[in-house]
């Protein structure tokens, strides 16, 4: 984790750096790296607290590994700073976290998962679900006006839209190593309100 809050902190110090060296009239160029570096922030944070869930401090590092960072830092060219970083370090970053995703499973991390779904379900089964309001304003703005038929075609819409809400809770949670039966259920137990 040390080693990945290291790499997190240059791919956060490199778009940075170059924010300050923009003209204020390229505004979308420094909102693009101010959220670039605010996502890489977030990623050592995640990283941080993984790195301290059983001890107190990160772990070592390594001269290898802050001088192949350094270079990142070093390089003035955005352009070329920005291709090794994003090209070939983010890239190969990425197939790391597949990695340690695949090999450093979390076994009880789904039953934890599943009880956060039911008791959160069994804490709002006496809510009425969707706004009746808001549930009437999809209907409206699917149908593109009030006469019976477009409204009829309206809730179509919206009933597609919870079939659709329900097959995507469904995969996500597929992906997350739930059987596709029990993807099943815990999505039926999705809140009615869609939050």
């Amino acid at each position: 984790m040390t080693y990945l809050v290291e790499n997190e902190t240059a791919a956060l110090i490199v778009p940075a750096r170059f924010i300050a060296r923009l003209h204020p009239h390229f505004r979308e160029v420094m909102q693009l790296l101010a959220v670039q570096a605010a996502d890489e922030a977030r990623h050592i944070e995640v990283f941080t607290r993984r790195a301290t869930l059983f001890r107190t401090e990160l772990g070592l590092s390594t001269a290898g590994g802050q001088a192949s960072l350094k270079t990142l830092l070093d390089e003035q060219d955005f352009a070329l700073a920005s291709f090794l970083l994003s090209v070939l370090g983010e890239g190969s970053f990425l197939s790391l976290l597949w990695f340690i995703r695949a090999h450093a499973i979390d076994a009880t991390l789904r039953e934890r998962l599943k009880a956060a779904i039911e008791r959160r379900h069994d804490a709002l089964a006496s809510t009425a679900g969707l706004n009746e309001q808001v549930f009437d304003a999809l209907i409206v703005l699917a149908a593109g006006s009030f006469a019976p038929a477009d409204l009829r075609k309206g809730h179509r819409a919206v009933m597609t839209l919870v079939a659709d809400m329900d097959q995507g809770r469904r995969q996500r949670l597929e992906r997350l190593g739930f059987a596709e039966g029990d993807a099943a259920k815990l999505s039926a137990l999705h809140t009615r309100n869609f939050m």
